[in-house]
């Protein structure tokens, strides 16, 4: 049954909560460390320990891919609301002081400070090159908590949009969770966006993403890069991809870095080029465009208008550390 009420949110984030630590590192230093640079790798709390040890910090944010998105898209004046899993410590009343302040309601409770296994908040060591790379290294803890009662259906239903993020996957509770949403939103009339997040996420969960978004069942939108769409597809033809991604989901938007984008949706691809910038620090490229292309959706704009809004969302981020815009979004958006 659909619902009739107008929404009152714009967006509703669902990912990772996670506290992101951000070291400017030398070159060679994943490597150093056993690391493929450019990836995200799950690490336990030994591990983040000893990287910890072994890096100088610059910045400590609420992060996640979509808490980032989220973060942008309320900068581009979108009305915004996040649902992650935080534990009852320091690092996750940082976590809700600091996304509070950005402006994105965050009515998730936390971990009970009794969880029998331990779990703390989430963070992500991020190592990031001179030539701007990142390599992130992840200490999920509470974040693997999240389930379906995490889905608040009061929230998700007054969104225009709701979007996930594939880094949560991982976990079964988190899959059923996905699935919850995007029923809930379909009930209510509401849009579903994915982001698939990272390829070696698609490769370990290839067929349950496929099944997420097959035939439009779950998913109305679908992020990915370039590596991440030909891995969900098993293929090195970036046009069968697209084409296999606009036959499953009303809107496939394809990031392929300095080549811009392209946007899929049937038989039309619109190619959007990537807006000019000093490439400082990738971290949070792809959530400022996603975040930059669904402001542009609830603005009512065309696509290429809203892939256009996502790559000067995304210029602006990568042209310095962290993955908070500096810049006044909407005046360099021409909003």
């Amino acid at each position: 049954m659909s619902s009739v009420h107008a929404p009152t949110l714009d967006l509703c984030g669902i990912g990772n909560a996670i506290v992101d630590v951000l070291a400017p590192v030398a070159a060679g230093f994943a490597e150093s460390q056993g690391l493929v640079p450019g990836s995200m790798t799950l690490v336990d709390t030994a591990r983040a320990g000893v990287l910890g040890g072994l890096i100088r910090p610059v910045q400590h944010t609420s992060g996640g891919s979509v808490a980032n998105s989220c973060v942008v898209a309320q900068r581009l004046g979108a009305r915004v609301a996040y649902l992650g899993k935080v534990a009852a410590d320091e690092a996750g009343a940082h976590f809700r002081r600091d996304i509070e302040a950005a402006g994105i309601a965050f009515p998730s409770a936390p971990l009970p400070a009794d969880d029998p296994q331990g779990r703390a908040t989430a963070r992500c060591i991020i190592l990031v090159t001179p030539d701007g790379g990142r390599t992130m290294n992840t200490y999920l803890g509470a974040c693997t908590a999240f389930d379906e009662a995490d889905v608040l259906a009061e929230i998700v239903q007054s969104a225009r949009f709701t979007y996930l993020e594939g880094y949560l996957f991982d976990p079964p509770a988190a899959q059923r969770a996905f699935h919850r949403a995007s029923l809930l939103a379909r009930q209510a009339g509401r849009k579903v966006a994915l982001s698939l997040s990272d390829p070696f996420c698609v490769g370990r969960h290839r067929d349950a993403f496929r099944a997420l978004v097959a035939g439009g069942a779950g998913v109305d939108i679908l992020f990915a890069n370039q590596d991440e769409i030909l891995s969900l597809y098993e293929t090195n033809d970036f046009e069968q991809a697209a084409a296999q991604a606009s036959a499953d989901v009303e809107i496939a938007v394809l990031t392929r870095a300095s080549a811009g984008s392209v946007i899929a949706t049937g038989a039309e691809r619109i190619q959007v080029a990537a807006a000019p910038t000093r490439v400082v620090d990738t971290t949070g490229a792809g959530d400022a465009y996603a975040a930059g292309f669904l402001a542009g959706l609830v603005a009512g704009a065309p696509l290429a208008e809203c892939g256009r809004i996502g790559a000067v969302a995304s210029s602006e981020v990568i042209s310095h550390f962290g993955a908070r815009p500096q810049a006044d979004l909407r005046k360099l958006a021409g909003l």
